[in-house]
């Protein structure tokens, strides 16, 4: 089977998502060291959950993540450990980020994705910008 597919047991899945979500009241603080540290944790905590991110887009008050899903774990539940993790780790690392009453907001976006849309989705992502 093509690499596009999970393979789990007698199943094959396909589950993509497209994903924002912002910083607390919007704010534009994911700029600089603190949007490569946050790459890094992303990326640390997907492979612990076995979430690959196949594109990602940090601007300054919002981040887009194109994410390939194991079927066991929800949206919810994946949005709740990245952010968890990326707000723990950046709280503690940069210390003005502390006087914020959250990292980020509860709320985030979320649309499913076909493997027809997968390019058009790569290709927005890509044009936004600090990436990895």
């Amino acid at each position: 089977m093509p690499d596009r597919y999970r393979d789990n047991k007698g199943s094959l899945t396909s589950i993509k998502y497209h994903v924002i979500w912002i910083p607390h009241r919007r704010r534009k603080a994911l700029v600089g060291d603190l949007a490569k540290r946050l790459i890094a944790s992303l990326r640390e905590k997907a492979a612990e959950i076995n979430v690959t991110i196949m594109h990602l887009a940090v601007e300054p008050d919002h981040i887009h993540l194109f994410l390939d899903c194991p079927q066991h774990l929800a949206i919810s539940q994946i949005v709740f450990r990245l952010k968890g993790y990326t707000a723990r780790i950046l709280r503690k690392e940069f210390k003005r980020l502390r006087r914020m009453p959250g990292m980020w907001t509860t709320s985030y976006f979320a649309s499913t994705a076909g493997a027809v849309s997968e390019q058009t989705i790569a290709k927005y992502i890509n044009s936004q910008g600090t990436r990895d």
